[in-house]
């Protein structure tokens, strides 16, 4: 397996990002080179396929989008780095499960390289750090491609998330990079970099 293309996107409003995914999935064949893309969300909440809609309490004015990814709702805004995985599953040789799980391990090795101790959650997917959830995972399978993917809380403004039952777990906690790590300048990138090099060796 080839390592995958890489595109940095930026700032990019939620709608638009995934009809794009969902477009390149469904146009995609058994010669698609496999993507990763790389961005930010401007704040937005997103509902999964099983969203119930008492875990989003107030939302303040934030947009709220009913998406196709796996999971219950959340939170993505500036300083949350966001990789969506556009990959052909199915020539990968894996499956959901095994993708989730490389995800996590990626994050918790990349948080391990800060001196961070990252853990799992039994029946929770995603990344906890004493029991406070640093990224969130939720993806979809079309027609043997994944889409949609992780969200990273790297360097950003919390609040939102407690407009929510983040995950559709009340009162879970949410904590982020910046919260656990000395401060130093260009935090977000220096994350980004090392859990992109570390996604795509995992990914080869």
């Amino acid at each position: 397996m080839n390592a995958p293309l890489i595109r940095d996107l930026g700032l990019c409003d939620y709608v638009p990002v995934w009809r794009a995914m969902q477009s390149f999935t469904a146009a995609r064949t058994s010669d698609t080179p496999d993507e990763l893309w790389v961005l930010q969300h401007n704040p937005v909440f997103t509902q999964g396929q099983a969203g119930k809609a008492e875990h989003m309490l107030d939302p303040h004015g934030i947009p709220v989008v009913q998406s196709d990814r796996g999971g219950q709702v959340t939170y993505h805004g500036p300083g949350q780095l966001i990789v969506y995985f556009l990959l052909d599953v199915r020539r990968g040789g894996f499956g959901v499960r095994a993708l989730v799980d490389l995800i996590e391990t990626s994050v918790i090795s990349v948080l391990a390289s800060y001196g961070v101790d990252a853990q799992l959650r039994k029946g929770a997917p995603g990344v906890y750090v004493n029991d406070c959830k640093i990224a969130a995972l939720g993806l979809r399978v079309r027609k043997g491609g994944s889409l949609h993917g992780l969200s990273f809380n790297i360097d950003m403004d919390l609040t939102p998330f407690s407009y929510i039952n983040p995950c559709g777990y009340p009162g879970l906690e949410v904590t982020q990079l910046r919260a656990l790590v000395p401060p130093q300048a260009g935090l977000f990138a220096d994350a980004q970099q090392r859990l992109l090099g570390d996604l795509s060796a995992r990914l080869l």
